[in-house]
């Protein structure tokens, strides 16, 4: 009898035990939540375009004050835009992980999405020729490239390649408006260059030129003559600036470009880093961000300063990798923890966080919101990379707002 009453409460003490090592192992790692939403927002998109069917399958949603353009470019804008977030992930080497499958399997479908994409005899042939918008999302699809030049732009094939080289070059008929836009024609002009194709030099140096005028100060560039309180910072003009002075200087080895007074590629970094601290600081305890500005329906792609600093191993000594990894991953959950983002199809929904149709601009549809994808970058980092693997530690408002020391602020001049 006595024995017995020891084994059962062996057994009733072993119970939580197993539970709790079961629960344990069922809890995924960040990266492991990063691939899931990556994939399941990839996946319907290149599936159907790798096959000639997004337009077919896509169901496409637009703004209840869409201004009346063409609805086609809703498929150029979620290709473009999905593919400048998702680009620096497909470049890693092949591997039989579960990740490794999926990431091989939604290389192959790319590779075959970029052909259709200019192809005049494929059903997903893109809306190259018309609208002014073709513009954006032309230079999304070229940042794409430019991201991940040997996997994605090298394997396509010549003819491919042409009617690529064709197409930017035929976007010189878009005056770029006077704001970010000015960087869409940069990095077209700056992907042709890097492919050896004819590129307009003018058209490079003198958006440069403008952006570097509209810096403001402490991180800070005017999206245009006036400043707007918004996420463009991010959306665009850090990262595009950046690569594109990095294509004009070589990554910085010429540090004076003729008509280029100012543009200076460390400097482009150093504010970017200091942008990316502020960034940092807005997401909340909660891990949530503020919801200002237009395009807010652009989702995580407002974390994209920070997820590049992330992958290109960038980060300031103010925001260590288990830092920003932990920041990041609390707003990428909060947005993306269930399934409301996504409509009946797969595809993204518009809206912040859920269906919110009426927070959408009037040039919004939801291959607008593919924009998201950009706060993905750092999956281009293998899975042993420190950002990956340092220990999480809590970001600063979560420090400061549960009363642990935290370090001051200061600006970058």
């Amino acid at each position: 009898m006595k024995n017995l009453n020891w084994l059962l409460l062996f057994i009733i003490l072993l119970i939580p035990i197993k539970s709790i090592s079961a629960k344990k192992k069922a809890e995924k790692s960040d990266r492991e939540i990063w691939c899931d939403i990556m994939y399941r927002m990839a996946a319907p998109v290149l599936s159907n375009m790798s096959e000639g069917l997004l337009k077919q399958n896509m169901l496409v949603e637009l703004s209840p004050t869409w201004d009346g353009r063409n609805k086609n470019v809703t498929y150029m804008e979620c290709f473009g835009r999905l593919m400048a977030g998702l680009a620096p992930w497909l470049a890693l080497p092949d591997d039989d992980t579960p990740e490794g499958v999926r990431r091989r399997q939604l290389r192959e479908w790319a590779l075959k999405s970029y052909a259709n994409a200019v192809d005049p005899n494929s059903n997903d042939y893109l809306l190259w020729r018309q609208e002014n918008q073709t513009l954006v999302d032309a230079a999304f699809i070229a940042e794409s490239f430019l991201r991940s030049y040997d996997t994605l732009w090298m394997p396509l094939d010549s003819i491919t390649k042409q009617r690529y080289i064709a197409e930017f070059t035929d976007l010189r008929r878009v005056d770029p408006s006077y704001s970010n836009w000015l960087l869409f024609s940069a990095t077209v002009e700056s992907f042709l260059r890097k492919a050896g194709a004819s590129s307009d030099t003018y058209r490079i140096s003198s958006s440069l030129r403008k952006i570097e005028e509209w810096y403001i100060g402490d991180g800070w560039y005017s999206d245009g003559p006036n400043f707007a309180f918004d996420y463009y910072n991010s959306f665009v003009i850090h990262p595009m600036y950046i690569e594109t002075l990095e294509i004009i200087t070589e990554a910085g080895k010429h540090k004076k470009i003729g008509n280029m007074p100012g543009c200076n590629y460390h400097e482009a970094i150093k504010r970017a880093q200091r942008f990316g601290i502020i960034l940092e600081r807005l997401i909340s305890p909660e891990g949530t961000l503020p919801v200002v500005g237009r395009s807010i329906t652009y989702r995580t792609g407002s974390l994209q300063t920070l997820a590049l600093l992330a992958w290109r191993h960038w980060l300031p000594k103010e925001l260590p990798n288990g830092q920003v990894r932990s920041a990041m991953t609390a707003v990428i959950k909060r947005m993306f923890g269930d399934n409301h983002n996504f409509n009946e199809k797969g595809f993204l929904t518009l809206g912040f966080n859920g269906s919110q149709p009426d927070i959408s601009d009037y040039y919004t549809n939801n291959g607008s919101l593919y924009m998201a994808s950009l706060a993905f970058l750092p999956l281009g980092l293998p899975a042993d990379a420190p950002f990956w693997t340092d220990a999480p530690l809590p970001w600063t408002s979560k420090k400061a707002w549960e009363g642990e020391d935290f370090p001051k602020d200061h600006s970058y001049h």
